[in-house]
């Protein structure tokens, strides 16, 4: 499949298929005076609803930039579940494998104080559910690259890393797809609900781009500093490309990377073992809920879809990657809830250019 992106162009001559896994929920905002302390308590001024979960925002991200994308989930047999299923018609994402089940539909309670404060409960166990069925698996095998969180149940996780391990010990003419990972949510927040820390473990030596907050990557690593020496250590350590995928096998020495994001403070990438770091853009912050959703889609756009394989990304490594993902999770805080603000790729290549830089975020 091919897309055409809303500025007019076919990007690099074609839009390969991202296959995102994780949910699709339903999010309740309440607008409170304060976040409450134990057995303390809080007024809502406002209370509604929004769409969001980690899977659908980097599906529907990357649909708004013009690419083929398509989503991998479990929804409830509900009221919530049908109302995730009506938005997503509306979307351009390819909802062919989302399962519906008997369990409630999986939703956030998202309680933000006046200054942007969250605190966010998840309920409903319709995504942790999820089994990945054989046509799951074939399109995996047909996409140009999968996506998955960390919030995914570890079955499924484990599950994608076998079937991606076995695509790229397979048919040598074929070409395997990249893999990307989330370490979203903190390892308490994990246990018996996501991916474990020893599956963890296997995507940060097996994923082409691993992509880890600031509260995940110290949770799981012990610190900021730690994260960084492990994944450039676990970089240096790499097989050679020719095991890893095809695809990577084609690609330059900066390859598998890493981001770890700090929010306004900006991100680390590790690339083929080498430490960069970035500034954030600075923007009137509405809501930042869903910038690290954001993000990642804007790495997977530029990184993973937006570059032939063997194509240098505009003469200058990975730095555009990184300024293109940013804007996107910039624009995005400047609107409420995770999913509206969410960017075309015309408003980031204006972004960009206002700042000096070229569409996809050269100099």
């Amino acid at each position: 499949m091919t897309r055409v992106s809303d500025s007019g162009d076919d990007a690099d001559g074609g839009s390969p298929a991202v296959l995102s896994i994780g949910a699709a929920a339903i999010d309740e905002w309440y607008a409170v005076s304060n976040l409450p302390e134990p057995d303390g308590g809080a007024f809502a001024r406002e209370v509604t609803s929004a769409f969001g979960g980690v899977g659908a925002n980097v599906a529907i991200a990357l649909d708004r930039l013009g690419r083929d994308a398509g989503l991998v989930s479990r929804v409830g047999d509900d009221e919530y579940g049908r109302r995730a299923r009506e938005y997503l018609a509306e979307t351009g994402v390819d909802a062919t494998h989302v399962a519906v089940g008997d369990d409630p539909h999986t939703r956030s309670l998202i309680l933000r104080d006046p200054d942007g404060e969250r605190a966010i409960v998840t309920a409903g166990e319709s995504f942790r559910g999820l089994r990945l069925d054989g046509d799951a698996l074939a399109a995996m095998a047909d996409a140009d690259a999968v996506f998955l969180t960390a919030y995914a149940p570890d079955r499924v996780s484990r599950r994608v890393l076998d079937r991606i391990a076995a695509l790229r010990d397979g048919d040598e003419t074929a070409d395997p797809p990249a893999l990307v990972f989330d370490l979203s949510g903190s390892v308490e927040e994990l246990v018996d609900r996501g991916t474990e820390p020893e599956t963890v473990h296997r995507f940060l030596h097996a994923a082409d781009l691993f992509v880890a907050d600031g509260v995940a990557a110290p949770a799981f690593f012990g610190s900021a500093d730690a994260a960084v020496e492990r994944v450039a250590a676990a970089q240096r350590r790499a097989p050679g490309s020719e095991s890893r995928s095809r695809r990577g096998s084609q690609r330059d020495s900066t390859w598998p990377r890493a981001v770890l994001t700090h929010g306004a403070d900006g991100m680390t990438a590790v690339a083929g073992g080498e430490v960069s770091r970035f500034d954030a853009f600075d923007v009137d912050t509405v809501d930042a809920t869903g910038a690290g959703d954001a993000f990642t889609a804007g790495l997977i756009d530029r990184w993973i879809a937006g570059t032939s394989p063997g194509t240098p990304e505009d003469g200058d490594g990975v730095a555009p990657g990184v300024r293109f993902a940013a804007a996107v999770a910039a624009i995005n805080c400047t609107a409420r809830f995770t999913q509206p603000g969410l960017p075309t790729r015309s408003e980031v290549e204006s972004f960009l250019a206002e700042r000096g830089y070229g569409p996809g975020g050269s100099r």
